[in-house]
């Protein structure tokens, strides 16, 4: 394997530092703390760059919160002058990794993504008798820091560059306690590994691919599993032997055991394709693709919050246009025409809406 150096000067480059400025801000440009970061946006930079330089930049504290959606889960920000260092970051080392990734691996990817997965899904399903779909247990929390950082370290070899990667992931904040035992384990030895991605993160999004990309291809060149298709944590193997994946789930296991992870043992399951499976907020069956329940109850949520905001004039139509667009998108990769009528009969100004 390939290991790169000389990415420093890349990385503090100053348009590097601008352009991750400006990707940062996306979606949130007149958020309080990113005002006042690009009021003096020359500034803010000279400062990360020198500090960059001269090695003495710190990643901040975190700020967490807690979200169900649509299970429990602890959110982590980050102040805005560390993802900027994020993004400068992750624009000079992703690529190095993107070409090694598996074209079966869709979270977090340029040119990938849900709606990619859920198609792969669906084709997949309809095509194969069984499907073994597993939930890694509480990923984001259980990552091994020092297993993450000897992957890392295979690909990247400037020592300026790990220098900084090692300081974005020591500098995560506590996450859920988790405690896996595997074999060779004391009774200490999972207190004694430090754990956890703060998810929210973009480096935490990208880590997270590479924490997993060698079980991608450990799935496809060594089970030789034809029909995979993995989003972040959750993942399925299609075949029509039976006998196929009951072997696999456990040689998964033992695989995911070298990475001081555990796939979840009620949501990891071996059954046929025609009771359907559910992926990515869909149910998908042999001869249609439901919404699910959960994923229907936060877009109605969302309608009746920007419903509310339009009848008190704190948003615009054009607002709620983009946001009803969005969702119905979405919608649109199930069979939900009438379910769009529905919903679309609730709205007293949707006559005025061009959907």
């Amino acid at each position: 394997m390939k290991r790169h150096g000389n990415l420093w000067p890349n990385i503090i480059d100053f348009e590097n530092l601008l352009l991750a400025a400006r990707k940062a801000e996306k979606g949130k440009r007149f958020r309080e703390n990113v005002l006042d970061f690009n009021f003096h946006l020359e500034q803010e930079l000279i400062q990360l760059h020198s500090e960059l330089t001269t090695k003495t930049y710190q990643p901040g504290a975190y700020k967490t919160f807690k979200i169900i959606d649509p299970k429990p889960r602890i959110i982590s920000a980050a102040p805005y002058r560390d993802r900027v260092v994020h993004h400068a970051l992750c624009q000079v080392i992703c690529p190095l990794f993107e070409h090694s990734f598996i074209t079966d691996s869709y979270a977090n990817r340029v040119g990938f993504g849900t709606h990619k997965a859920l198609g792969k899904f669906i084709k997949f399903s309809r095509s194969s008798r069984y499907v073994l779909q597993c939930d890694i247990r509480k990923y984001f929390p259980s990552i091994d820091l020092e297993i993450l950082k000897a992957l890392i370290h295979r690909k990247i070899k400037c020592q300026d560059t790990l220098w900084l990667i090692d300081a974005v992931i020591d500098g995560s904040n506590q996450q859920e306690t988790v405690l896996n035992y595997f074999p060779g384990d004391t009774l200490i030895t999972p207190a004694m590994r430090r754990r956890g991605l703060p998810i929210g993160n973009l480096t935490s999004q990208f880590f997270s691919n590479v924490y997993l990309n060698g079980f991608d291809h450990f799935i496809k060149e060594e089970l030789h599993a034809k029909r995979y298709v993995r989003y972040v944590d959750d993942f399925a193997l299609f075949s029509d032997d039976k006998a196929f994946l009951q072997d696999a789930r456990q040689q998964i296991e033992d695989y995911l055991a070298t990475l001081r992870l555990k796939i979840h043992p009620i949501k990891s399951q071996l059954f046929e394709t025609k009771v359907g499976a559910t992926f990515l907020g869909f149910r998908v069956l042999p001869d249609r693709i439901r919404v699910c329940s959960s994923n229907l109850k936060r877009g109605r949520r969302r309608i009746k919050e920007l419903k509310l905001a339009y009848q008190r004039q704190t948003i615009p139509l054009e607002q709620v246009q983009q946001s009803l667009q969005s969702w119905f998108a979405h919608l649109n990769h199930g069979d939900t025409w009438q379910l769009q009528k529905k919903i679309l009969s609730t709205l007293p100004f949707a006559a005025q809406l061009d959907l």
